[in-house]
């Protein structure tokens, strides 16, 4: 049977895009007969990250971690995140010769430069180290593939994301949702430093606008706006239910690398407003009718207001998970036949 070990720093009780794309491309992966094994924080002691104590970093040896992998016998090993587990992972493969694929979730240079005096330089330098050590990168999108190859990052192969329309579809819309009045500007996700979020609420827009999450800037935004709504986190059918009574979902980040909020909306019958920039011009470029598109974010709201939420239906259903995990799955496998990076065949002779 084939085995794959995903080693991840993200991962329960966080609620992101990396633990959701895992999760669904896991259980994609096991209905095709491939064995799954973890190694998460979950396994380890761990810390509150300094300022943004959701996440916690695992304090684990490189014996430790080793053992976690020995112990699940890999045919192969799949590297998801660029922090300690995933450090303590890729000397692993390097030491025993285990050729691996890594992905790129996160603008881990810009998410670490807009908490500490970094420069974005030194960041990506890491990042180039990193990524380059593995057979593949995985990347969401061409324009994410595009700008980290112009950064030195190689070996980069596609895995784009799906969506579960069994959980988020169309519902009918209620007159006042929420007690607020319409049109509804929703956002969902991390309310954190990097999502952008002030550009979305200071807009001068008609109607309401919600922020369904949670985070480190919650407390601060709330203080700052007392006119939104800020529900904290929903899940399962409570979350789709929200996301069916939206107008218009609103995406401000300019550092996500994909945005699986946005399919969730879409399937949800939502049009979607954003800046064009990766991930938002991957997913809408094309489809006007399905969201817009503007440097100008307010424009861009009012813009999707008038976009038809049959579109934006339309558009998501070219999603799916199980075309995503197979992606996924021949991307591992070919990083394990293909040849060894040139720093990994020098470090290993």
């Amino acid at each position: 049977m084939t085995r794959i070990t995903i080693v991840t720093d993200a991962w329960h009780p966080q609620v992101n895009g990396v633990v959701r794309s895992i999760e669904n491309t896991n259980a994609e992966l096991e209905r095709m007969g491939v064995e799954v094994c973890m190694v998460t924080p979950q396994s380890f002691h761990s810390v509150p990250c300094p300022t943004y104590p959701e996440i916690r970093l695992s304090v684990a040896g490189y014996r430790r971690v080793s053992r976690e992998i020995e112990k699940s016998q890999p045919s192969y090993v799949h590297i998801a995140t660029e922090g300690p587990l995933g450090f303590m992972a890729r000397r692993w493969c390097i030491k025993h010769g285990m050729r691996f694929s890594t992905s790129y979730h996160t603008r881990f240079p810009e998410y670490v430069a807009a908490r500490f005096p970094v420069p974005e330089s030194w960041l990506y330098a890491f990042v180039r180290w990193f990524h380059n050590g593995g057979s593949a990168c995985m990347v969401a999108t061409p324009s994410l593939e595009s700008e980290l190859n112009a950064r030195g990052v190689k070996n980069l192969k596609r895995w784009s994301r799906g969506i579960d329309s069994a959980q988020f579809f169309p519902r009918e819309k209620i007159a006042r949702p929420f007690g607020l009045p319409r049109p509804i500007y929703m956002t969902v996700g991390r309310v954190s430093v990097e999502k952008n979020l002030p550009e979305f609420l200071d807009l001068d827009l008609p109607g309401s606008k919600v922020v369904i999450g949670d985070g480190p800037a919650r407390a601060d935004l709330e203080g700052r706006y007392p006119n939104v709504l800020f529900t904290g986190v929903k899940t399962g059918r409570e979350l789709a239910d929200a996301y069916a009574q939206a107008d218009v979902f609103v995406f401000p980040s300019k550092t996500d690398t994909f945005g699986n909020t946005i399919l969730e909306a879409l399937a949800s019958g939502v049009p979607v407003a954003a800046f064009p920039v990766t991930g938002p011009i991957d997913i809408l470029g094309g489809f006007p009718k399905a969201g817009a598109l503007n440097d100008d974010l307010r424009t861009a709201c009012l813009a999707a207001l008038g976009c038809a939420p049959d579109a934006a239906l339309s558009l998501s259903k070219s999603y799916s998970w199980e075309t995503a995990s197979r992606q996924f799955l021949n991307n591992v496998t070919s990083a394990a036949s293909s040849g060894m990076p040139e720093f990994y065949a020098a470090s290993t002779a």
